[in-house]
């Protein structure tokens, strides 16, 4: 099993570089990814924990990452597609996928926030379906001579290049509910979804790869995965109100989780840590990283 953690691109860290410096120091501990969160408006959750503190953009971070590290994943976790033009996405995720060598995770999911919608001007009622109609599109983008017709988007007769080092560049499906499980069934690369525990994890990925074996795909190719929400002692944790009660800094609980997960049949688990403190960060991730060879 592989083993991510989180980058606090949404953590309020004033000071854009101490930010950065995490993904290298993730990468020098042994993680084998680094993920970032999306929100445009500070909103909700992301109000009452930042205030005016900065949420700096997932991808921008990445390009960053990209070129200060050499061997993680560089992942999204989740990107809310719905929010994003796909288009204008697709080509941002194939630039990085050649600026980084071909490391990009495409993590991708709905979205919650009502006010964020709103202030977007995209109907919430719309998000699953945008959803789906952006993964279709990005993949047939990513062919380089795109042919696809909807009610939003009419494209025939122009190319889109570079296409992705990697072929597919995967796209994993973020969401707990039945119809996130069946778009990462479908549509996905792989499934991701938030905060759950061992057993539940395990019935559920059944269910996902029993949908995609009905729908004609082989469920051997799509990627297990889970992000888990663990708070770091002094700091609230969590970007989501699905969260899963584990300190990031003890090491014997992460090591028993994380074993817990890889016995669910978890490929790769990506540990969101909910702190903007640097220094509380770096010792839980050096905590996380001495388990690291107990649980692959």
């Amino acid at each position: 099993m592989k083993v991510g953690v989180t980058v606090p691109n949404n953590w309020g860290i004033e000071d854009a570089r101490e930010m950065l410096a995490m993904g290298p120091l993730a990468e020098r501990l042994g993680f084998d990814s680094v993920w970032v969160m999306d929100h445009l408006f500070h909103t909700g959750f992301v109000t009452e924990r930042l205030g005016t503190k900065p949420y700096y953009h997932p991808l921008a971070v990445l390009s960053h990452l990209s070129a200060t590290t050499s061997k993680v994943a560089l992942g999204t976790g989740v990107l809310v597609l719905p929010y994003h033009d796909p288009i204008e996405m697709a080509k941002y995720f194939a630039t990085l996928d050649h600026m980084s060598g071909g490391r990009v995770i495409a993590g991708v999911g709905v979205g919650a926030l009502a006010p964020e919608f709103q202030a977007l001007g995209v109907p919430m009622k719309e998000r699953g379906a945008r959803t789906t109609e952006s993964i279709r599109l990005m993949r047939e983008l990513w062919t380089g001579q795109p042919t696809f017709k909807s009610a939003r988007f009419d494209i025939k007769d122009v190319g889109f290049y570079p296409p992705p080092v990697q072929s597919p560049l995967p796209i994993w499906v973020g969401g707990i509910s039945e119809g996130a499980r069946k778009r990462a069934a479908l549509h996905g690369d792989g499934w991701l979804p938030n905060g759950m525990n061992p057993d539940d994890y395990s019935t559920l990925a059944a269910e996902v790869r029993a949908m995609a074996a009905e729908a004609g795909r082989d469920p051997s190719t799509l990627s297990m995965n889970v992000l888990i929400q663990a708070g770091v002692r002094g700091e609230s944790g969590g970007d989501s109100s699905h969260t899963t009660t584990i300190w990031g800094d003890d090491a014997d609980a992460m090591r028993t989780l994380l074993q817990g997960y890889r016995a669910a049949g978890v490929d790769h688990a990506v540990v969101a840590l909910g702190s903007g403190d640097v220094a509380l960060l770096a010792t839980a991730m050096e905590r996380i990283a001495s388990v690291l060879p107990d649980v692959r």
